[in-house]
């Protein structure tokens, strides 16, 4: 035997199995590469990119906006609400004397909602424009509905729309699980308001 080549070879015996250990698995998973053939995950209340928006005009109101096709309606104390599983929009007229501003938001509508949402949490005020004119944005964090398999309730991220025209604010409450990537969704209703008075 040649004792030239023996260390050689017992480089090649300690190399082999550290790659066997790494096929069967035993490596990190960092490594392994991703499955091509894997569908996409969305997080949890993620609206599709195909969905299909119409345009509504809730009963003697002066305003129409597109909502998703599909979802569910209900009414309830003036209010008007789309939903489809983990995602809300509520729109609402109400009378004003005056449009909204940031400081008025600040000093009145948040201590509001503190005190009628559950798990409140205020975000950002701030003003945006839209098509049908300036809105003040409010943003805050709310207590989703608990869930009817597991009972238990995560966080929704919640975007409140106030906009003023002729005497009155409509008011767009748009609503989904935080982390959700929401927002060219939110943005075609926020933007698709339009006056029909």
């Amino acid at each position: 035997m040649n004792l030239k080549r023996l260390p050689t070879f017992a480089t090649v015996i300690v190399v082999v199995p550290a790659l066997a250990l790494a096929a069967c698995g035993g490596g990190s998973s960092s490594n392994q590469a991703a499955n091509p053939n894997a569908g996409e995950q969305s997080p949890p209340g993620d609206i599709p990119d195909n969905q299909v928006f119409v345009r509504f005009t809730p009963h003697g109101s002066t305003f129409s906006a597109r909502v998703p096709e599909g979802w569910a309606r209900s009414s309830a104390g003036g209010a008007v609400s789309f939903t489809d599983k983990l995602n809300t929009i509520q729109m609402q007229e109400l009378p004003a004397a005056a449009a909204l501003t940031v400081k008025a938001a600040k000093q009145d509508e948040l201590p509001k909602l503190a005190k009628t949402v559950k798990g409140f949490r205020a975000g950002t005020v701030t003003t945006v424009s839209r098509p049908a004119g300036q809105a003040v944005r409010i943003t805050y964090l709310a207590r989703a509905k608990p869930s009817a398999v597991t009972g238990k309730a995560g966080t929704d991220a919640v975007e409140r729309y106030v906009f003023f025209h002729n005497g009155k604010d409509v008011v767009l409450t748009l609503s989904g699980p935080r982390g959700a990537d929401n927002v060219d969704p939110w943005k075609i209703v926020t933007s698709s308001v339009r006056w029909t008075t």
